[in-house]
């Protein structure tokens, strides 16, 4: 089984290398040579670096000098003063010592001395100051001229107290009142190195030359912040393992693996599809709603996916999210969109789908030009659509209620293939029941009147939902916004339109243009699926059996030639229940001028003895679709869509 471990093992690897480092500073730190080996360093709180040194040997030159030095501990704290001998009256106390820039400050002056340090009589020599008295020598001050010039220590220098690495020497050269000529050096550490370059290895590289206490405050810097990454990571991991356990992360693992062929693509990390969407970069967005936005996506697999990430952190979308799960992950046709997998550690998980390039059915139907879907894709794009839900009412082993069939539910491929989506809403039927009562949920327009008054869900609910569609396939209008000149909907004005034989008020000039006798049948099948009592609707298997034939069978285009022999034979029988709509006809053709020769009526027998057949109601004719009834209702269609067509000055052509 699949683990996920929030804390990854790079994350502890970095932790032990950053201790190491600090343990390796704290110890640089602590060897950092200051004098000469086994001599004392400081004295009240006063640093002592050579060439400066308090015990014997470990000052330069030899007793008396001005680099040897005295820690009084008959004071409080203890003074660090120059040695006695060299002065008349007190002695002076050292209150720092500075090797950067080679002074030594003294309490009872105001000022700072210069040192240099001289392979000749090792004389401590005192900047822009008067002359002193230092016993019986006398301490002149260097001139303003001192000409600080570059040598290479030891061998320009004739010494050898130049001996660390990574350091520079120069000469200080000065000419004096006496006239004696003093050449000294100083040397520094070179850039990316600090210490002490008087001795050796007293120069150390900067990332490693740190003091104690440096070293104890990075450690501690380090200690800190491995401690609060840690803490951190815990806090993630616990987060997610309870988004996880919230998520029914347990149950959909273990429905997953019951499947072999999906175990290893169900389930993803956070991480990965943070990386496939560029951290849900805005350009990827593909779109989205009130509830969420979808993400385009390139797994590491290659695959590219659609990223369904919800705004509303609500436990019916999360209960809504691991419906969909479980059911998606038990369907496999080709008429329903796939699920690649599903991420649990978010707070609101994420979906991940099989990427679906071209839109959705409403996008193709309700664009801004004249002319949207093709007739004969309407008509396909039905008998996909009847196909996809038959499968899921009675071809599944618990049948399933989709609950919100409508047209930005549909998915198109490039070939405009359905892809049916959104199963948030959908529900399990047992098999022992017909229905189950459930809070209303759908979408207005679409939603089963019976079901919205009553609570009770059935399969006969996504019928009707689905006969929406069939109308919207028909007439380019919005179930959710149309309303007719009577403030009726699409769905009731349909409906009375086509019970007084007026469809042509209604359709779309496209489906006018294109389609021919098929109309009457898919239009008399739609208002079958949306009765509003759900006991008088067709099952989804009935309805894609219908579709399937009508799909398949010959249309009407043939009889093209034979409207006016038609028109003139329906005219004329003007009886029974079409004595209206042959008057209007007639009406129609002679208002626009048309006239119907004799001859044209004796070439078109054939025709016109199937429509006298069709208005005596006798036994059924062997035309295309059925009884009489049924073709005649659709020669009167195709009959009022050529008077339409043919004469603009008609009365159905003004509607």
């Amino acid at each position: 089984m699949r683990r996920y471990p929030c804390l990854k093992p790079r994350a502890s690897s970095i932790m032990v290398a950053l201790l190491l480092l600090a343990a390796a500073a704290t110890a640089a730190a602590g060897s950092q040579v200051i004098g000469l080996p086994n001599c004392t360093t400081s004295c009240g709180g006063v640093s002592v670096p050579y060439p400066f040194g308090i015990d014997p040997g470990c000052s330069l030159g030899h007793s008396p000098s001005l680099f040897h030095l005295i820690c009084n501990t008959s004071y409080t704290p203890p003074a660090l003063l120059l040695e006695a001998g060299w002065f008349v009256g007190d002695s002076l106390q050292v209150t720092d010592i500075s090797l950067d820039d080679a002074t030594v400050r003294l309490r009872v002056l105001p000022s700072e001395y210069r040192f240099v340090v001289a392979p000749l009589g090792l004389r401590f020599l005192e900047e822009q100051l008067r002359e002193w008295e230092l016993g019986s020598t006398a301490m002149h001050g260097a001139p303003n001229g001192t000409r600080p010039g570059n040598a290479t220590c030891p061998q320009d220098l004739g010494t050898t107290a130049c001996h660390s690495r990574h350091s520079t020497c120069r000469a200080n050269t000065g000419s004096y009142p006496n006239g004696v000529n003093i050449t000294g050096y100083v040397c520094k550490c070179d850039d990316g190195y600090q210490g002490n370059p008087y001795v050796t290895d007293g120069c150390q590289g900067l990332s490693i030359g740190l003091g104690v206490g440096s070293g104890t405050i990075i450690l501690f810097l380090i200690l800190s912040t491995s401690f609060m990454i840690h803490r951190i990571m815990t806090q993630k991991k616990r987060m997610r393992q309870r988004f996880f356990k919230q998520n029914h992360g347990q149950l959909l693992q273990q429905l997953v693996y019951q499947r072999a062929d999906i175990s290893e693509r169900m389930i993803l990390t956070l991480e990965e599809l943070e990386k496939a969407t560029n951290n849900f970069d805005k350009a990827r967005e593909l779109g989205g709603g009130g509830h969420g936005t979808v993400y385009k996506g390139i797994l590491s697999n290659l695959h590219v996916v659609a990223i369904k990430k919800s705004k509303i952190v609500i436990q019916r979308e999360i209960d809504d999210f691991i419906n969909e799960v479980v059911i998606l992950s038990q369907i496999n046709h080709r008429n329903v969109v796939k699920l690649h997998g599903c991420c649990l550690e978010t707070e609101v998980p994420l979906l991940v789908y099989e990427f679906i390039s071209n839109g959705t059915l409403y996008n193709h139907l309700y664009v801004e030009s004249v002319v949207s879907l093709p007739w004969k894709d309407r008509v396909r794009i039905a008998v996909e659509t009847a196909r996809a839900l038959a499968y899921l009412h009675s071809l599944v082993s618990m049948p399933i209620i989709h609950r919100d069939i409508k047209s930005p539910n549909i998915l198109l491929d490039d070939n405009l293939t359905v892809k049916l989506s959104d199963f948030g809403a959908s529900r399990y039927v047992p098999v022992d029941q017909t229905g189950l009562d459930t809070t209303v949920q759908g979408t207005f327009g679409y939603l089963d009147p019976m079901y919205h008054s009553t609570g009770h869900l059935t399969e006969k609910s996504d019928v009707y939902s689905f006969g929406v569609v069939l109308i919207e396939l028909l007439t380019r209008k919005k179930p959710v916004s149309y309303r007719s000149p009577e403030d009726h909907g699409l769905v009731n004005h349909f409906c009375a339109l086509l019970s007084e034989y007026n469809l042509v008020h209604i359709l779309d000039p496209q489906v006018l243009k294109e389609a021919c006798g098929e109309v009457i049948d898919i239009a008399l099948l739609a208002a079958m699926c949306v009765k509003p009592i759900s006991k008088d609707r067709p099952t989804m298997r009935q309805v894609e059996m219908t579709l399937e034939s009508i799909h398949a069978a010959k249309d009407y285009s043939g009889l093209r030639p034979l409207f006016p022999a038609i028109l003139a034979r329906v005219a004329k029988a003007g009886h029974g229940l079409h004595e209206k709509l042959a008057a209007e006809i007639c009406a129609a053709v002679a208002e626009a001028g048309g006239e119907v020769t004799a001859a044209a009526l004796e070439r078109m027998e054939l025709t016109s003895s199937v429509v006298r057949e069709a208005l005596r109601l006798g036994p059924p004719v062997k035309f295309q679709y059925g009884r009489a009834k049924s073709d005649l209702r659709k020669i009167s269609f195709l009959v009022c869509k050529e008077v339409c067509q043919y004469y603009p000055g008609s009365p159905e052509s003004r509607h």
